[in-house]
């Protein structure tokens, strides 16, 4: 079965001391006199790294010329305006009609589109992007195309994607949890999501095509630049399904783990520092069903357990294999009856054949980026898809991130277990040997994901307030920065628009001795918003990325509303990105350098 490949976890190295929540200095082997007289060498000619001021326009707004930002300052201004975002998908059907079909398109790009979006094609894009990487900004490329549906289109194409043949014709059971199955409230995506893109399955001939638009996007991304990154939404290689039972699995199985912990009173402890005994975890899984008495002892040797003698929840991730028999069957307990059952009654051939072109699609992508040396940044998505597309992006972290982060998993720290993914994952990288690489957002989908945890009945995935998210994505970025102290291969996006962050950033880079110059922290905005914090960043030395969408402009014009939605909200709260660009407009006039000239 497809699954198999991805079910399974490799045997995990033996374990000489007892996990912490705190990063641990990795075993590096002695290095020659010679490189450590070159390494102090390349250390004593770094240069200072110069501060960072958020508040110097004329640094900040170097690279634009005065008509960019008297355009930048438009669009803002009416990204602000409840009235006309209300109306504005009225707005520019009448403007269709008015203008007809070219003169829209020639309006858009001098308006949203020339603001939020890098161009038509591969070619159109070079141009700024070559700008852009003159004053220190790189680029994530992304193809920003989405399908214009109706609601009741995208409706329909979830329900159907999303339950298997089984079920539909009532020959199958489905034992999936709540989270995990499709509602029809929900299934137009894209309700209450104001800066994602949302793709919709139709069939795998739509999923061929956008790996082929993803092809072309990373070979766009290899010759714009070096170093440049190329984002990929998994739910638009494959059928979402297999995403949603692949989670409700993974979900239950660590839920297992948590309710034997609380047995053995640790409940609420942090997911890498809970261990459990083995002979009450024995006792228990016996009780389950899953193995004879003799076959589970046999599982828990010395070289699997160390000298600690626990199981922790990656141990326990690593039995979760064809010893137990439980990727044929993708099996769940019941907690009821302390038995295995089978999530679906059966697969077609068909169903089996779809979740092996989705791996299929995504090896062929990951190799792809290696050759053209351009870093994939897989995506975070709603919830009940995230556990299986973050498993489905640690096989190819495990893969790919042999010499250095290649693969990058997005976590989304507004999740209550937010940290807990994010410390599972780097203690895995640290115990396997390969290179963690992450991007930390905030998250995208909150109105969304409350809407519907309440009207399906499950518990809110998401942390309770705004001061609580900013808390974990702090916790979880500290964490990672420690890391990456000890660990030089190890790298982490800072994706935020928040400038609090950005400056606790920089902050603890200079406390913990993390130089610009090694390449292991960057920063990612969106293209058309703060660039008041990108550009004096990569002025100043940072890595700083840009996330830039591509297409044609009809096409691109769903990617736009949300864009602007997405404005709104963040400018209701805060006018200071306007008020920087009239700012600079105003300083331009009175000291006659209006026409500035970008150089």
């Amino acid at each position: 079965m497809a699954l198999k490949r991805v079910f399974l976890l490799r045997s995990v190295a033996p374990r000489v001391a007892a996990l912490s929540t705190k990063p641990q200095a990795q075993e590096q082997p002695p290095a020659s006199p010679e490189a450590i007289r070159g390494c102090g060498a390349a250390k004593a000619v770094r240069p200072p790294v110069p501060a960072v001021d958020f508040t110097n326009t004329q640094e900040a707004y170097r690279s634009r010329r005065s008509w960019e930002l008297a355009r930048n300052l438009l669009v803002l201004r009416l990204c602000a305006s409840p009235m006309l975002l209300e109306h504005h998908e009225q707005l520019f059907q009448i403007a269709r009609k008015l203008l007809g079909q070219r003169m829209f398109e020639r309006l858009m790009k001098m308006t949203f589109y020339g603001h939020f979006v890098a161009g038509e094609d591969q070619e159109s894009i070079r141009p700024l992007i070559r700008h852009n990487k003159a004053f220190g900004v790189g680029f994530i490329l992304d193809y920003g195309v989405e399908e214009d549906l109706s609601h009741e289109e995208a409706e329909r194409k979830e329900m159907e994607s999303c339950t298997s043949e089984a079920e539909r014709d009532g020959t199958g059971t489905n034992k999936r949890e709540k989270q995990y199955q499709v509602h029809p409230a929900f299934g137009d995506r894209r309700d209450g999501v104001i800066s994602a893109r949302t793709y919709f399955y139709a069939n795998e001939a739509k999923c061929d095509n956008y790996m082929e638009n993803l092809l072309q996007c990373i070979e766009a991304s290899g010759g714009a630049s070096d170093g440049g990154f190329s984002a990929i939404k998994l739910t638009a290689l494959g059928r979402p399904q297999f995403l949603l039972q692949f989670s409700d699995v993974l979900t239950r199985w660590k839920r297992v783990f948590h309710q034997m912990a609380a047995e053995q009173g640790q409940a609420g402890r942090a997911a890498v520092d809970t261990k459990l005994e083995v002979e009450m975890l024995q006792d228990s899984i016996a009780k389950m069903g899953i193995a004879s008495r003799a076959e589970i002892e046999g599982w828990f040797t010395p070289e699997t357990l160390g000298v600690s003698g626990t199981v922790d929840l990656l141990d326990w991730n690593s039995l979760i294999d064809s010893r137990t028999q439980l990727s044929r069957h993708l099996v769940v307990p019941n907690m009821q009856t302390g038995q295995l059952e089978p999530l679906l009654s059966r697969f077609t051939e068909e169903e089996e054949q779809q979740m092996k072109r989705m791996l299929q699609r995504m090896d062929v992508l990951a190799k792809k980026g290696k050759e053209a040396g351009v870093r994939l940044m897989i995506d975070a998505e709603q919830s009940y898809f995230q556990p299986a597309i973050s498993r489905l992006t640690l096989e190819m972290q495990r893969k790919f991130n042999v010499d250095k982060p290649f693969i990058f998993n997005t976590f989304q720290c507004y999740l209550k277990d937010a940290y807990d993914n994010v410390t599972l994952d780097m203690e895995l990288a640290r115990r396997e040997g390969w290179c963690f690489g992450a991007k930390l957002v905030r998250g995208a989908y909150m109105a969304q994901e409350r809407d519907r945890a309440v009207e399906i009945g499950y518990e809110d995935p998401i942390n309770p307030t705004y001061e609580a998210t900013n808390a974990m994505y702090h916790r979880c970025l500290n964490y990672v920065l420690e890391e990456l102290k000890h660990n030089p291969k190890a790298e982490v996006m800072v994706a935020s628009h928040n400038e609090d962050t950005v400056c606790f950033t920089l902050c603890r880079m200079k406390e913990l001795g993390l130089h610009p110059a090694d390449g292991q922290v960057c920063f990612g905005q969106l293209l058309g918003m703060c660039d008041q914090i990108s550009f004096p960043l990569g002025q100043a030395g940072f890595p700083v990325y840009k996330y830039v969408p591509y297409g044609p402009v009809m096409e691109v014009l769903p990617y736009l509303s949300r864009r602007a939605l997405e404005n709104s909200s963040i400018m209701k709260g805060a006018q200071r990105e306007r008020q920087l660009l009239w700012q600079e407009l105003c300083r331009r006039l009175r000291t006659g350098s209006l026409f500035h000239h970008p150089a």
